[in-house]
Order: structure tokens, then sequence, then C-alpha cells
């Protein structure tokens, strides 16, 4: 039997933790159903499940499913800014999940936390930035032959594991849950568009209508943060490096224009990438005063922060959330939550509701692996579309929506070649 371990914040906070994940679990209806279905089946039995993921409700919804599916888990956060100190206190004292998170940890903490829950001996890992990954190959390889395989949630992660796979070093396979339908289409849109607006206000306290707004990379979750961020009443630029992107952008009615350019012009800077040093020096030196600048990708590299610690003549704490550089020449730049991800560092992250389907594809990617993880090759798979569907299927059932199916005629005629006008 397992014996709980944690390094969580406070106990104490437990309480409060718990009736937010249970607040969080009425807008989970799929995740609650694949729950149900899983204790009743337990497609886990047996399997250890090492998780390094955002330590919130959702994920604790998550943890709760794949516990009830007979995996013995550990949790860690993805992120040192990401952690909800009462949500990790809840998982270890009213769910027995050994959970090592806490908010503002530093790197060192960071990485004894990973390497908890990798003494776990895990077959599956879930990983959120592929840091579980990527630690399993570099410095814990010992594990490498227990492993059945894992699944990735975001971009950045994924885009790591792909170059590791190209590069021959990846030793397990991995299911890309960035890449299903149900998650990047509406986590990654609408999930990403609100939360990282809410983060922004929350810090701020800013009133976003005509305020220039420069959202850097336009991939679905910058289309998403470019989207609400017009609905509030913004002036939305959009920079990227990928011209099918940006003339995207162009047509969807956003100006698009080069961040040396964006640069002068822009007051709020979001940067979505999954890139490195997209805000750099000579971006800082062509800012106006007090412009905000924030990222909403998964590692901090977006910006530069090394380069405005040294061109700063001082900085201070002006709120919660936001460090305010002062330049040699008087002009202030704010850094919103040290460069993290701000929808977590200094909100609650994506709804609910939209993580409903990222978790769902989670949870039978997990239970993909457990059954089909030996046949895989060591490569970055997309989630199996018969569960794309499925997930799809349900959050409809869930929204009480109803759609139409093909007649015996319709099906015929789709399969035929010589039927034309």
């Amino acid at each position: 039997m397992q014996v709980i371990q944690y390094d969580v914040k406070d106990m104490g906070l437990a309480g409060d933790g718990l009736r937010r994940i249970e607040w969080a679990e009425r807008s989970m209806p799929v995740l609650a159903e694949i729950r149900r279905r899983f204790e009743k089946e337990k497609p886990l039995r047996g399997q250890r499940l090492a998780a390094c993921l955002h330590v919130t409700t959702e994920t604790a919804n998550l943890m709760r499913a794949l516990k009830a599916g007979g995996a013995e888990i550990a949790l860690c956060a993805s992120n040192p800014l990401s952690t909800q100190d009462e949500v990790a206190a809840s998982l270890v004292k009213d769910f027995d999940i050994p959970t090592y998170a806490i908010k503002g940890e530093d790197t060192e903490t960071y990485y004894r936390h990973i390497n908890a829950v990798l003494d776990l001996k895990p077959t599956i890992t879930m990983d959120d930035g592929a840091d579980l990954v990527s630690t399993i190959h570099s410095k814990r390889t010992d594990l490498i032959a227990g492993l059945l395989g894992g699944t990735e949630e975001t971009t950045t992660g994924v885009v790591r594991l792909r170059s590791m796979a190209r590069d021959g070093v990846l030793k397990i396979p991995v299911i890309s849950v960035n890449d299903a339908l149900t998650k990047h289409l509406f986590d990654n849109r609408y999930g990403t568009g609100q939360s990282t607006l809410d983060g922004i206000i929350r810090s701020t306290n800013l009133l976003l209508a005509g305020m220039r707004v420069v959202v850097a990379g336009y991939g679905w979750c910058g289309r998403g943060v470019a989207m609400r961020a017009r609905g509030a009443g913004g002036i939305v630029a959009v920079t990227e490096i990928d011209p099918t992107k940006a003339l995207e952008a162009v047509m969807d009615g956003f100006e698009v224009m080069p961040m040396e350019e964006a640069a002068r012009r822009g007051d709020i800077f979001i940067t979505l990438t999954g890139n490195k040093g997209v805000i750099r020096r000579e971006h800082f030196e062509a800012m106006k005063d007090n412009a905000v600048v924030c990222n909403s990708g998964h590692f901090n590299v977006e910006i530069d922060i090394e380069a405005l610690e040294a061109m700063a003549a001082e900085k201070r704490e002006a709120r919660a959330y936001v460090t305010e550089y002062k330049m040699k020449d008087g002009r202030r730049i704010n850094l919103l939550g040290e460069g993290r991800l701000i929808n977590l560092a200094a909100a609650e992250g994506h709804p609910a509701s939209v993580m409903d389907m990222s978790f769902a594809n989670q949870a039978m990617s997990a239970r993909f692996i457990a059954t089909e993880g030996k046949t895989l090759k060591r490569e970055v798979y997309p989630v199996p579309t018969e569960i794309d569907r499925e997930i799809a299927r349900m959050k409809l059932a869930a929204l009480r929506v109803g759609i139409d199916t093909l007649t015996a005629e319709q099906e015929e005629y789709l399969r035929s070649w010589n039927e034309g006008t």
C-alpha cells in the first residue's frame, strides 16, 4: 500500500480547497462521467502514474478520476507559480493523493518535487511542459525500462518531445493531448483567451478598452487572446513569424506587424509563442512609459527578463504580481507574474468547463497507454480519433445539444464516386 507523502504550504487550507474542488466538479460533467466508468472498470489497476501538472481545482478532479480507475498516483506542479495551495492541501487530506506543490517554490524545490513523484517508479507519466519526461531522460534513466508511455498537455511540451523524437532520444511513446481537437480548439482558444485577460485585469486593474494590446503569436492560444482582447475594447496588433498565421490574423481583422514596430506602439504585451526571447532588449528600449509585459506561454523564457533586469536603474513591487522596472531615462516597464503564466500566476487558470474536455482527454489517453503502450513505438502520437469524438459527444450530451445523424442513403453517397450532377 502506498504511503502518503507530501510537501504543501499549509494543510490548514484543505477545507477551502475541498469546497473549490467540488465547485469546479459541477462544470466538469464529462470527467465526472469518466470517473464513474473508471470506478466500475478499473482500467488503470496496477498502474503507477506520476503527474506534473498545474495544481488547480480542475487538476484535482482529474486526479480523482485516475485514482478511481485504480492508478497509484503522485502529483507535482508543472510551474512554480501555478499551484493553488488550498487545492494541494485538500488533495492530500481529503483524497489521499501524494502532492508536492507550493505556490512560489524556487527552482531547487521545483525539481525536488519532480524527483519526489518520480520516486513512485511510474509506469505512466502525465506532463504539462515535458519537465517530467526530460528529467527521466537526463537524470532518472533507470526509470525508462518500467514505463509504458506518457501523455503531454501543452504545445511547449509537445515541441520538446517531437524534438527528442527527431533526435532519436525519446525512449517512450507519448500521447499529445494538446493535439486533440477537443483540447486545442477549446482549451487553447476559449480557455486561454479568457483566463489570460482575467490574470492581467486581476493583477493590474487596468481598463482594456482603448488600450493597444500586442499579442505575440497567432496559434490557437494567440487567436483566443486576440479575440477576447478585442471584445474588451482593446486595439489589437499581432506579431508572427509564420506567414500563413499572419495572413489569417490580417483576415480576422487584426493589425499585423513586426515586434520592433509593435514595441513602440503597444500598451500591453502578451507572449504566447512557445519560443524564447520573443520580447528582448531592443523591444524594451522602444517601449513607452508604463508599458505592461506578460506571458501566457508555458515558460518564462519568452520574455528576456535578464535583459530587463540589466537595463533597469531600480525595481519595486508596484502591486501583487506586478514588478515595476524603472529605466535610466525614467520610463517604467511593468512585468506581470515574474514572466510566468499570467493566467495561473495571478488568476485561476482556465474555467473548469473547458478543462473538462482537456482532462477527459488526459484520462482516456492514460487508459489507452495502459492497454496499448507495449505495442506503440517511441514516438509522439495524437489522441486517437475515436477518443476525441467520444469526448465531443459526451460534452454535447452534457450541454443537452443534439446533432443530426446520417441516413443510410447519405452514408452510401459519401462512400460512392459515381453519382454526380
